[in-house]
């Protein structure tokens, strides 16, 4: 696995903290292998279930992290539980995490489907003992083991930094356009955070760097990619002299690429996608999409289980843990160094 960002051909440093920590993890699974001696020796020789509840089970990029989850589980003798919803919403989510806090894990890792309504729910499971690390999206403010607010008590964040990805995603898109004109946000609903995040890093780059750009309100469209097409349309309608959107999900930005279609503006209303399944390859190549920003989701779900087991056998575990960015277009695309980081189902 890959632990760099990968933008305009250069490579952002990780943190020593997190290079520490994956140090720490190769060594973890291979202590595991042969066995541990002293004091960690008998939580070692427990063969501990972790459970992992996604935002929704369905979609490449949580499909991506449960191999990734798998492959750190089988390194460290683990057994992982993978249990979601079908669609991204806490109504669904929460009698899943209730039904996976009854079974009693011994650490669960979670992908929140809202910051706000998943804090308690998630209590019940710290208050029964069982240790819970967020993955790709977190609860309150992000900011854990603070000893402030009602959110801090997971043990740690694994994910992009999704600030970072909106600003990358608003230099790309403002090169693409010639740093002038008319750009919008597609986005999901408010109050999840990595697409909260993801959108205030775009305007922050936008509103600092690029004066020419001017960005419009942001169109909500609920996590359908129909209803992103329509706003495209009715968006492009409104401003004939549109010349970008950027997608800060997938659905967002295939529905955009489809509006952008449907509308008879492609190559001329430029779109930038967040995250890259094969689908989003597909429109890169046919021109639909600019570029695709792809997260490591493999690495988010290999940390977290590494994360779990050092908690779980009695090691410190650093209460963030960033993972990279990739960023794919059509110069790139075919590159195996590049095309290893879309996602799969």
């Amino acid at each position: 696995m890959g632990f760099v960002i990968f933008v305009n051909s250069s490579i952002r440093e990780d943190t020593m903290e997190r290079r520490s920590f994956f140090k720490a993890t190769a060594a973890l699974a291979a202590v595991s292998a042969v066995g541990f001696s002293g004091a960690g020796a008998e939580a070692a020789d427990k063969k501990f279930t972790i459970a992992l509840v996604p935002g929704l089970t369905t979609d490449a990029f949580y499909i991506t992290m449960r191999k990734g989850a798998e492959a750190a589980a089988k390194a460290v003798g683990a057994t992982l539980v993978f249990q979601g919803a079908p669609d991204f919403n806490p109504v669904t989510q929460v009698p899943v995490l209730d039904a996976v806090i009854a079974k009693k894990p011994d650490a669960i890792l979670i992908a929140p489907t809202d910051k706000d309504q998943l804090i308690q729910p998630l209590k019940k499971a710290a208050d029964a003992g069982i240790p819970v690390i967020t993955v790709d999206t977190f609860i309150g403010n992000g900011v854990y083991q603070s000893g402030a607010g009602a959110a801090d008590f997971p043990l740690a964040y694994i994910a992009s930094d999704n600030v970072l990805g909106g600003e990358i995603a608003a230099r790309a898109l403002a090169k693409a356009v010639g740093d002038k004109g008319k750009v919008y946000v597609s986005n999901v609903k408010p109050g999840i955070s990595t697409t909260d995040q993801r959108e205030e890093g775009f305007k922050k780059e936008m509103k600092d760097n690029h004066p020419g750009i001017q960005v419009l309100e942001t169109q909500f469209n609920d996590d359908d990619a129909n209803k992103a097409a329509s706003q495209l349309q009715a968006v492009f309608a409104r401003n004939p002299d549109l010349v970008g959107v950027f997608g800060a999900n997938l659905f967002s930005a295939l529905g955009a690429a489809n509006g952008v279609q449907q509308a008879g503006q492609t190559g001329k209303v430029r779109v930038v996608a967040f995250d890259a399944p094969t689908s989003i390859v597909d429109n890169i190549d046919a021109g639909l999409v600019d570029l695709a920003i792809a997260q490591h989701p493999a690495e988010i779900g290999y940390f977290g289980v590494m994360a779990a087991y050092a908690h779980l056998t009695g090691n410190s575990i650093p209460t963030a843990i960033g993972t990279g960015f990739t960023v794919i277009d059509k110069t790139n695309v075919t590159d195996p160094k590049v095309a290893k980081y879309i996602y799969s189902n």
